[in-house]
């Protein structure tokens, strides 16, 4: 699934070249995806102009003249910056024109993405209103998170992936962000010291900036707007490591499952 790296990733490629332009047309091939794409997107978005591209967890923001398209990948979307004229794939589900020829093409196979349209103000949406601070800012420190920690049995990496706590920290990221703390992934969030949460917030920090740095994580079905690959994968030292051993200490990197979803630490560096 495109995390929040992936996703910001493909907002920087995308925006230059599609803000400020007119929307000429829409084309909508699938309507079918996690939720219909709405009919009056078609109707209403031509002859508006994209003023800004934005992101909001996992969320990316088309904002136009009079309104917002709310885009989400799902499980294995991707957004590219093609000629209007260039024959649609198979799984290219909705275009966007724009005036100068280029098309903003979204390819989902698994039809789990989200494409909709809102003319109120998108951060009230329901999908978005709830969301946590932005890991990447002044509002996500180390304070914070002990003090949403309190009392909490929770295991901590599902904690940090709660979109409420903190918006867009996936299940690569939080693998990672706890092995570079030094915290194993299945201590109760309540029970880590305010410390260790500024340990563990600035590890938040600096894994997302350097997967960004790199142009996200290719996993199974993602790549960037470009359609090239991103590269942080290279640099991962626990997620998908089982087995092999630490880059740091050099103990048998181990597996568990948290919420149903893998998870790898070093049993040795993470307590």
């Amino acid at each position: 699934m495109p995390e929040l790296p992936e996703v910001e990733t493909t907002r920087r490629g995308i925006a230059p070249a599609m803000e400020g332009r007119r929307i000429t047309a829409v084309r909508v091939r699938q309507r079918q995806l996690r939720k219909p794409v709405p009919r009056r997107l078609e109707r209403d978005l031509p002859g508006q102009c994209l003023r800004r591209v934005w992101r909001r967890g996992k969320y990316l923001l088309l904002e136009a003249d009079q309104g917002t398209v709310i885009i989400h990948l799902g499980m294995s979307g991707s957004l590219r910056l093609v000629d209007a004229a260039t024959p649609p794939g198979a799984h290219d589900h909705v275009d966007l024109c724009f005036s100068g020829g280029r098309c903003l093409r979204l390819r989902d196979p698994r039809r789990f993405g989200l494409v909709l349209w809102t003319t109120a103000d998108p951060l009230r949406h329901p999908l978005l209103a709830e969301l946590g601070p932005e890991p990447l800012t002044e509002d996500f420190d180390g304070d914070y998170l002990f003090r949403r920690s309190r009392h909490r049995r929770q295991a901590v990496k599902l904690f940090i992936m709660d979109g409420r706590v903190v918006a867009g920290v996936g299940n690569i990221y939080a693998n990672e962000a706890l092995f570079r703390a030094g915290i194993h992934p299945a201590r109760a969030a309540g029970r880590i010291s305010r410390p260790r949460h500024h340990a563990l917030a600035a590890a938040i920090k600096a894994t997302l900036r350097a997967a960004i740095k790199a142009g996200g994580t290719t996993l199974q079905d993602f790549v960037s707007e470009s359609g090239e690959p991103g590269y942080f994968r290279q640099q991962l030292t626990v997620y998908g490591r089982a087995g092999l051993p630490c880059p740091r200490c050099g103990a048998t990197i181990r597996t568990l499952r948290l919420g149903q979803r893998a998870t790898y630490y070093c049993p040795r560096c993470q307590r």
